[in-house]
């Protein structure tokens, strides 16, 4: 199964970003509306908060 594909939902909309930390394009499964900052996949995990178990 290919990164953006969800089984049995077929393909899912990716939309494009430039990264809010690093400036690098990337893509995200949802549509940025501008109001928060929206990061690559890399510079995400250093913003998100820490998991609690």
């Amino acid at each position: 199964m290919a990164y953006g594909e969800r089984r049995g939902f077929g393909e899912r909309k990716m939309y494009k970003i430039i990264c809010a930390d690093c400036g690098l394009e990337a893509e995200v499964p949802f549509k940025p509306d501008g109001s928060r900052p929206v990061y690559c996949r890399d510079c995400y995990q250093k913003h998100r908060p820490p998991r609690r178990y």
